[in-house]
Formats: structure tokens, C-alpha cells, sequence
């Protein structure tokens, strides 16, 4: 798991850039993040009651944030190369 492909990922979505986040759902290694952004493309092309897409899109958010704060702590409990 990589703290970019958090960074990546709302970024593109911020940007509307759909193609990009497309490319990160088959790139990342992170298979919670390739599904919330799956389920948000499709909700996002293919629904037309705007609550689901809205829902889909707060669930990626939500987990991105998740994400990136435990990812971040685990970084932070490492021992740093300095100290080896």
C-alpha cells in the first residue's frame, strides 16, 4: 500500500479526471481503494438517481481519508533506517 495512491486518487477526483482514476483502479495494490473506485465509476455512469452516486462518492472519500491516516501512523511506527 502506497500513502500516493491515496494522494492520487483524490486528486483525480477532484479533478473529474475519471480516465486517471480509472488507471489507479488497475494499478494499485490496494484492492478496498480498486473496489471503492469501482463502485464509484459505475455508480457515476451508470445511475441515474444522483443520492447513490453521491453515496459511492462519499465512501471513496471516506475511505481515502481512512487510509491515508493509518497509513501514515504505520510510517510513523517504523523504525527510520537512521536508527538501524
Amino acid at each position: 500500500m502506497r500513502i500516493a495512491d491515496y494522494d492520487q486518487a483524490l486528486f483525480h477526483t477532484h479533478r473529474s479526471d475519471w480516465d486517471s482514476l480509472l488507471v489507479l483502479m488497475v494499478r494499485t495494490k490496494d484492492h478496498f481503494l480498486s473496489k471503492k473506485i469501482e463502485h464509484f465509476l459505475h455508480a457515476y455512469r451508470f445511475e441515474h438517481d444522483y443520492q447513490i452516486v453521491q453515496s459511492q462518492l462519499y465512501a471513496l472519500l471516506r475511505y481515502l481519508d481512512h487510509a491515508a491516516e493509518k497509513t501514515s501512523d504505520y510510517l510513523s511506527e517504523l523504525p527510520s533506517l537512521n536508527q538501524l
